[in-house]
C-alpha cells in the first residue's frame, strides 16, 4: 500500500480550481451540525481526480446491466418460398407458393420477410475493464467528493455545507426514522439539495411512462454508509434523488451518475474507517 507522502506528490487534475487540494483531516460532525473532532483522511482521497477513467469505468458499470437480446431464429423463414427463375421480366426474389402468388417472401426487402442484419444474442455488450484499472476509477471518484467546484460542477447545491468530503459521526446511522433523517440533514445543510431533486421530478416523456420508468428523477445526496442493515439506510432512501450504499457496495453508477465526478456525498465515521482496507 502506497503511504501518505507518495500519494501527495502526485500531480493533481488540471479540473480542480486553483487553491483546492486534498484534504488534510477530515471534519467530523454531529447529528445536530456541530464540529466534533477531525480524523485522519483515507488514501482514496488523495487520488488525481481522471474523468477520463471515471468515464470509462462507468460505461464499463453500465454496459454490465445490458440484457442480451435476439429475434427468433425461423421469424420471416417459415413459409414455403421459391423463385421462379430468369425470363419472365420479374426479380428473382423468392415468391409464395399457391393463391399469394406472385408475392414476394422471405428476402429482406419484403413484406413478411427476414431481417438482413437481426440482433444477435452473440453480441458483445459489455465494456470490459481490468480491475485494478476499475479500483484506481472508483479511488478517483471517492477523491472528487472532496471538491467543492467537482461537487458544484454537478449541479448540487453547496452553499450550506460546512465542509468536503461530509463526514458524520456514528450515531447517525441510529436513525431509523425519515423525520430525524430529514433533521440530520437539515443540519448538515444537505436538505436544500435534496428540495432540488424533488423539483425536477419530471414525467418522462414517450413510451416509457407505460413501462415502469414513468418519472425522471435528478440525483441528489449519496449517503455511504458502513453495513446495508443500519437504520438509517430505510430512514432515508426514500427521499428524491437520495441514494443509499454500504461502503463495500460503492460503483461508478453511485459515485459518478452519467459519468461525471462530484457526486455529493455523506459518509459516516464507521464508512471512513472500513473504506481504508477498500479499492486498493
Amino acid at each position: 500500500m502506497m503511504d501518505l507522502l507518495k500519494f501527495k506528490q502526485l500531480d493533481l487534475s488540471p479540473y480542480i480550481q486553483p487553491g483546492e487540494k486534498p484534504p488534510e483531516k477530515l471534519k467530523v460532525y454531529g447529528p445536530d451540525g456541530a464540529y466534533i473532532a477531525d480524523i485522519d483522511p483515507p488514501l482514496h482521497f488523495m487520488e488525481p481526480v481522471r474523468p477520463d477513467l471515471i468515464r470509462r469505468a462507468y460505461l464499463s458499470a453500465l454496459s454490465a446491466r445490458f440484457q442480451p437480446k435476439g429475434v427468433y431464429e425461423g421469424a420471416g423463414r417459415e413459409h414455403s418460398c421459391e423463385s421462379f427463375g430468369v425470363g419472365l421480366g420479374i426479380a428473382r426474389i423468392p415468391r409464395y407458393k399457391g393463391s399469394l402468388w406472385p408475392r414476394g417472401c422471405f428476402a429482406p426487402n419484403t413484406r413478411g420477410g427476414r431481417r438482413a442484419h437481426p440482433p444477435k444474442v452473440e453480441k458483445k455488450l459489455h465494456e470490459e475493464i481490468n480491475r485494478k484499472e476499475k479500483n484506481l476509477a472508483i479511488r478517483s471518484a471517492i477523491a472528487a467528493t472532496a471538491y467543492r467546484s467537482w461537487v458544484a460542477a454537478r449541479g448540487h447545491v453547496v452553499d450550506k455545507i460546512p465542509a468536503l468530503p461530509l463526514v458524520v459521526v456514528g450515531d447517525a446511522e441510529k436513525v431509523g426514522r425519515a423525520k430525524e433523517a430529514r433533521k440530520l440533514l437539515e443540519a448538515l445543510g444537505l436538505w436544500p439539495d435534496v428540495e432540488r431533486a424533488a423539483a425536477g421530478v419530471k414525467i418522462r416523456s414517450g413510451k416509457g411512462k407505460r413501462r415502469g420508468r414513468r418519472y425522471k428523477e435528478p440525483k441528489s445526496v449519496l449517503v455511504v454508509v458502513s453495513s446495508a442493515d443500519v437504520p438509517l439506510a430505510a430512514a432515508v432512501r426514500n427521499f428524491p434523488g437520495v441514494d443509499v450504499v454500504p461502503v463495500d457496495g460503492l460503483n461508478m453508477l453511485v459515485l459518478a451518475p452519467g459519468g461525471a465526478p462530484g457526486r455529493l456525498t455523506l459518509w459516516t465515521v464507521p464508512a471512513v474507517e472500513k473504506l481504508r482496507g477498500l479499492y486498493l
